[in-house]
């Protein structure tokens, strides 16, 4: 790849204007592995370089990482493998202990707090997914549901009761005594699902769920994802290193390389205004449809008419693309109040996909 020679917005700039609290944040984040790492670090004020660390034979698997994430978001944390992402979710979460830096959830320190408190926290705030399902094979689907409420030392009536609830609400409904050896390999994703969601966390930490899945289940779980979070509306810290997956689910992304977020925003903002040469190469082939909404493309209007077609301005091009370039017409876009702001030609959406971006979105 080429070297990073570009300027841009900060890593942590983008979101500004979204009103929602935030639910978890970390500031100059560092995961060191070596030899009285924590030392070395101070001794250079947070700020080692990549050299630096090397020359002293440490490994930066997490450097400097500042972010914030609103209640109810989707946020993704991607990169390539290496790039520190995985490392970084188990820091958040405090799975690892970080070297320096603060981790806060609801307004506190992750990394002051004791075990016993850190445990509680666990126990009812926080729920996992990892890319191995780790069901435990001698226990029903409603058995794997239910354990973590049984961890919590809930009654087998209410915990059963709960576990019902969200095997239902993930479409496992009649599969309560099948044992994990007895289900495909999305059912038991499922499972998965089902029993982080059975604490009713507040925060939901999944690190590549959906990687070992072939391309039409890791699909279908896409989809299940999606359609669990319009009913939930959890907050979300989701990583991947697939950015077709990234774009299709997140609210906003952060790039990873070398341990460092690199730039983080929404997906239309990372592909339209890359921070760096690394993150225009890491979105190059994606399709500028896919990630460009109506607001960006569209024009001011011209004389509007009632049959008009409306559509939102966050919706994507590919949405309806389709639909414009059939009728060969222009769609009035609209804000959330439903009021016109604006119109997206068919000419421009032919232009787009066409040539990938047409000049008025480099605007």
């Amino acid at each position: 790849m080429k070297a990073d020679n570009r300027t841009g917005p900060a890593p942590e700039t983008i979101g500004a204007t979204d009103a929602r609290p935030v639910a978890l944040a970390c500031k100059n984040v560092w995961k060191v592995f070596g030899t009285r790492a924590a030392e070395f670090l101070k001794s250079h004020d947070g700020r080692a370089t990549a050299a630096e660390l090397s020359a002293a034979n440490l490994i930066g698997a997490v450097r400097d990482a500042t972010l914030s994430v609103k209640r109810g978001e989707i946020f993704i944390v991607m990169g390539l493998s290496g790039s520190g992402k995985s490392t970084l979710l188990r820091c958040l979460s405090r799975l690892i202990e970080p070297t320096s830096g603060s981790v806060e959830f609801e307004g506190r320190d992750l990394l002051k707090l004791s075990e016993a408190e850190l445990i509680e926290i666990r126990r009812h705030k926080m729920g996992m997914v990892f890319q191995h399902f780790a069901l435990l094979p001698h226990l029903t689907v409603l058995e794997n549901v239910a354990f973590p409420l049984s961890v919590q030392g809930v009654d087998r009536k209410s915990r059963e009761k709960r576990a019902r609830e969200v095997i239902d609400l993930v479409g496992l409904k009649g599969r309560e005594y099948h044992y994990p050896r007895e289900l495909s390999g999305g059912q038991q994703q499922r499972v998965g699902i089902a029993r982080s969601l059975a604490v009713k966390p507040d925060i939901w930490f999944l690190d590549e769920p959906f990687s070992a899945l072939d391309p039409l289940i890791r699909r279908e779980m896409q989809e299940e994802l999606m359609r669990l979070q319009s009913v939930l509306r959890k907050t979300i810290i989701f990583i991947t290193h697939d950015f077709d997956e990234a774009i299709r689910l997140a609210d906003r992304i952060a790039i990873m390389k070398d341990g460092e977020i690199i730039q983080s925003g929404t997906p239309e903002e990372l592909v339209l205004r890359p921070a760096t040469d690394y993150v225009a190469e890491f979105t190059r082939d994606v399709q500028r449809a896919k990630v460009m909404s109506a607001r960006r493309l569209m024009q001011p209007l011209s004389t509007a008419h009632p049959d008009d077609k409306k559509i939102a301005a966050d919706a994507k091009i590919s949405s309806f693309a389709a639909d414009i370039v059939s009728a060969r017409k222009a769609f009035v876009v609209v804000d959330e109040r439903g009021s016109p702001i604006g119109e997206v030609t068919h000419q421009a959406v032919i232009d787009l996909l066409a040539a990938g971006e047409p000049a008025e979105a480099r605007r």
